[in-house]
Order: structure tokens, then C-alpha cells, then sequence
């Protein structure tokens, strides 16, 4: 849509959002996104989008990935093109969105080089209101002669950057207390690192850029910034962080050095056994590594990557089980375990153990099913499937697989939460299961599935982990949106975290210690 100013188009435009988006509106003339551009940057353009369509985005490229997955009809309405803060970028965007088959786009712009562009590349349809044919042009005078006597103008009102100074942007305690599309917009132009602070904030921004309290918004940019930022900054940010229901343990941010980043986590695992305390990292080349789960601190990494890697499950005795994206399984043994193995006679009987028996079930499972997700403790073994079905292995006993299908869509997330050995036995092994269709499931291994499920959203569920802590058992979830959400369900006490990038990988230990791993950092929170 274009045209001169004054022409109604922005009146235009609202009658079509407010018809869209009200209760009940038809498939066809939904309007699922609408975002006014007057005086913002791609930046927020792309978070609030991702905000309103249910996906985790840093930039452009993430968002049109985001959506792709989903072929649903969607319609997004970008509003004052002509008047944002960077409309060469905006511009960019818009024809992203449109190599999107299932995506519709309304766009307004006043008459103008990006009016004239746009529909040539785009190949879009063109309303100009300037145009005698889409005006009644007695009606037209009409509506000028009631705005004329209400005292308004009959130019569109765009929005535009308040005038005067703006926050400090030097002053983290300053930028999460005000209006954080303006210190974002501020950043968007400005590429003075401030300390460190501008790194962080577009870091983490998605989630900064939220309707929140400062202190949560400090809570989120505490988390994002670098070692090497202003080292004033964290004590203050600590301190306007410190009503919030989590503390920050550590954390480690790409860039890093002392400790070093680890790397991009596209999944994660907490070690058992001998090496308890550590938590297994695999990023996107599929190299896997060690951390400290206390520290962050790197312990080690395996020498054979795992390419595509989707699900890592340790075991007690230092095996590593590994499911890649075709469903295959790998295994490896933890280097710290096995320098510690013997030989001869010794080594050979260690090949008779109840983890290779385990390893030929998996394998004899996965022959005939494609894999998604994998969590063992040995004892107990789940696998997830594409088609939604849970799969859980007990060798030894008299029902060794079992099997049934809980989620519509591929299970994206597994987790097991035992009982620490030598406990009372009045606590058992449950299995979490997290899918592709935002539900979370239970199922006990003695028993048949809860029919109801422990959670839903309407997003996908991405990652899942649970265990048995000092305050009772805890299950963490990791959904497609961003979200991390963190429940104790002996209380039924529930907190929430979105550290700003997408989150990939979540991990919850006995000593209640949350680790959230995304491209950009591995996050270290304890509630309070």
C-alpha cells in the first residue's frame, strides 16, 4: 500500500489489524503479526515478529528459518516502512518474508523509492491511494472536513524517536530501566561498544525488548555479557537483579576467554558416575566436549565428533550414547573413565557388560524406527521417535520394550529423573518426554503414561531435563519461543527465564543448578 501522506492509509491499515486479529476472525482474513516501523530498527522489528508468531529469532536469517518450519497461512502487517529507522533493512526483510510461499505480507509505505521497488521485486500486488479509483473522492472530503474540525491533521501519525537526550548508554542500571526499543534503535546506530554493554544488549535482545520489571531486564543482560565488559558492570546488574527469583551462577558468552566460551550447544547431558558434576556439550559440528557444571571450566573433550548430533545420554560406567539427525546411534567412552580401565583378561570381560547388551537392543530398535531423542540411566532407557512414539528398554526384565505413542509429531526431547542409588526407594524413575506438537509427558516405567499432560504450549517443545534435588523433583523445559521454565513439581512452584538467542539445550542438576546452552552462550542459574 502506498500513497502521499494524508491519504488514510494508516486509518486503512488499522480497520484491517483490528478486523484480523479480533476473536473469532476466519482463517482466510486473520492478520497473525502487525508491527508499526515509525523510527525502529530491524532489530526490534524482527524480535517483536518473532515475539508474535511463537518463535526465538537474533536476526532476519533466524526468522525466516523459524518460520519455515511452520507452513501454516500466516499474515503479518508492517506498518510506516517510509519512517523507520533503517528502511533499506526493513526493505530486506520484507523480501525475505515473501520467498516464503505460506507467508502473506502488507506493507505500507509512502510514495517513494521504496514504493516503486518493492513490488518489482517482490512481485507484489500495488494499492496506491493516490490513485482516483480507490478513493471516493466526495466521501474523501468529507473525512478531511471532520478531521479539519476536530483540530487534527490529516497526515498519518507516525511513530518516531522521542526527542531530547537519551538513556546513558554507558550505564547498564540506566538502559534496563528505559524504553528498551529506544536503547535498542540507540545501539542499532551507535557501534561504540559502550563497555561492552552493546554486544550484550543485541545479544539478548528479543528477551530485553519484553514487557518486564528493570530488574528482570538486568537479570537477562547480566547473562549476556561479556568477560571481557566494563567490570563495574556485573555488581551493578547483580545488585538491580537481586528481586528477581534467580541468581546467575556464571555464565560464558561467545568471545570469551577466562574460562573460555565452549562453543555454540546444540544439545547438552549431565555426566554420571565417575565423572558426576560434569556436563557434556555438543555443538554444530558435532564436537563434543566437558564442563564443570560448578564453573563452566572445560574438563575435556572426546576425540571422535558426532556429526548432526540431536540427543546425548552418558552412562555410569563412562559410555557416551549419541543419536545424530538420521537417527543413528554412536557410541564413545569418556577419556577420564577410560585411562582408568585394565587389560589383558579384565579388559575382555568388561566387553560382557549390561551397557553392550543395552547398546544391541538400541541398535536392533533403531533398525526399525527413526530416533529423534535418547535418555538412559542405564537401568532405564527411552527413545523418542519421528512419528511420536516413546520407547522405553529395561533389559533383564520380563517386558523389555514397551512402547506408545504420546505426542502427534516427532518427540524432540527426552529426560530421565532416578532417584540418587541408596536412597529409601520411596522415589521411582520418570520418563519426560517433550514433542514437536508443545505438549511435555510423564510416564513412569511400572506404570502406563499420565494421559494428561505435564505441560502445553503452542510452540514446540525443544529440550527437557528433570531430577530428583533437596527441595524434591524438578523438570526443566526448553520451548521453541525462547522460554525456559523451570517447575519444582513437589510444590508446584513455577519460575521463568528467556535468555534473548533461541534456546537449544537445558539441563537441571541435583543441586538445582539450571544450564540453558544457545548459540551464543552456556547459562549457569540457581533459584533462589
Amino acid at each position: 500500500m502506498t500513497g502521499a501522506a494524508g491519504r488514510g492509509k494508516s486509518l486503512l491499515l488499522a480497520w484491517l489489524v483490528g478486523h484480523g486479529t479480533q476473536q473469532g476472525a476466519v482463517a482466510e482474513r486473520a492478520v497473525h503479526a502487525f508491527v508499526p516501523l515509525g523510527g525502529q530498527s530491524v532489530h526490534t522489528t524482527v524480535w517483536t515478529l518473532a515475539d508474535q508468531l511463537g518463535v526465538s529469532a537474533r536476526t532476519r536469517g533466524e526468522l525466516v528459518e523459524a518460520l519455515q518450519v511452520d507452513q501454516r497461512r500466516t499474515v503479518i502487517v508492517l506498518a510506516d516502512l517510509h519512517a523507520s529507522a533503517d528502511p533499506e533493512e526493513h526493505a530486506a526483510l520484507v523480501l525475505a518474508l515473501l520467498r516464503l510461499e505460506h507467508v502473506r505480507l502488507v506493507t505500507e509505505a509512502r510514495t517513494g523509492a521504496l514504493a516503486d521497488r518493492l513490488p518489482s521485486e517482490g512481485h507484489a500486488a500495488v494499492l496506491n491511494v493516490d490513485e482516483a479509483r480507490w478513493t471516493d473522492a466526495a466521501r474523501y472530503e468529507a473525512w478531511l472536513a471532520q478531521r479539519r474540525a476536530a483540530g487534527r491533521n490529516a497526515s498519518e501519525q507516525v511513530v518516531t524517536p522521542r526527542p531530547g537526550k537519551g538513556p546513558d548508554l554507558d550505564d547498564p542500571v540506566a538502559v534496563c530501566a528505559a524504553d528498551p526499543w529506544e536503547v535498542t534503535t540507540a545501539y542499532a546506530v551507535d557501534t561504540d561498544e559502550h563497555g561492552g554493554l552493546r554486544t550484550a544488549w543485541l545479544r539478548a535482545g528479543q528477551s530485553l525488548c519484553r514487557d518486564q520489571e528493570p530488574a528482570e531486564r538486568a537479570l537477562v543482560l547480566l547473562t549476556a555479557l561479556g568477560d571481557g565488559a566494563d567490570p563495574r558492570f556485573a555488581p551493578a546488574l547483580t545488585d538491580m537483579a537481586s528481586s528477581t527469583p534467580w541468581m546467575v551462577g556464571w555464565s560464558r558468552v561467545r568471545e570469551d576467554v577466562l574460562p573460555p566460551w565452549p562453543g555454540p550447544v546444540l544439545s547438552s547431558a549431565k555426566a554420571v558416575g565417575q565423572l558426576n558434576g560434569q556436563l557434556i556439550l555438543a555443538d554444530h559440528a558435532g564436537v563434543l566436549r566437558a564442563v564443570d557444571a560448578g564453573s563452566g571450566a572445560p574438563t575435556g573433550r572426546l576425540a571422535d565428533p558426532v556429526p548432526q548430533v540431536v540427543s546425548l545420554a552418558p552412562l555410569a560406567d563412562g559410555t557416551l550414547l549419541a543419536l545424530d539427525s538420521r537417527g543413528r546411534l554412536c557410541t564413545q567412552q569418556m577419556p577420564a573413565v577410560r585411562e582408568g580401565r585394565g587389560s589383558g583378561l579384565q579388559a575382555l570381560l568388561e566387553e560382557l557388560t549390561p551397557t553392550k547388551r543395552l547398546v544391541q537392543s538400541l541398535a536392533a530398535l533403531l533398525s526399525s524406527t527413526r530416533g529423534t531423542s535418547l535418555a538412559s540411566t542405564g537401568e532405564t532407557t527411552a527413545v523418542g521417535d519421528a512419528d511420536g512414539s516413546l520407547h522405553l528398554l529395561t533389559p533383564g526384565s520380563d517386558s523389555a520394550t514397551r512402547t506408545a505413542r504420546l505426542h502427534q509429531g516427532p518427540v524432540n526431547a527426552l529426560a530421565i529423573a532416578a532417584p540418587s542409588r541408596g536412597s529409601d526407594g520411596a522415589s521411582e524413575a520418570i520418563v519426560y518426554s517433550g514433542g514437536a506438537d508443545g505438549t511435555v509427558r510423564a510416564w513412569a516405567p511400572a506404570v502406563a503414561p499420565l494421559a494428561v499432560p505435564v505441560a502445553t504450549r503452542s510452540c514446540p517443545v525443544v529440550s527437557v531435563d528433570a531430577a530428583y534435588t533437596e527441595t524434591g523433583l524438578v523438570l526443566v523445559m526448553g520451548w521453541g519461543d525462547g522460554l525456559v521454565e523451570h517447575r519444582r513439581l513437589d510444590v508446584e512452584e513455577v519460575r521463568l527465564f528467556r535468555p534473548g538467542p533461541p534456546v537449544n539445550a537445558v539441563t537441571v542438576t541435583s543441586r538445582d543448578e539450571v544450564l540453558i546452552g544457545t548459540h551464543e552462550s552456556l547459562i549457569c542459574l540457581l533459584p533462589r
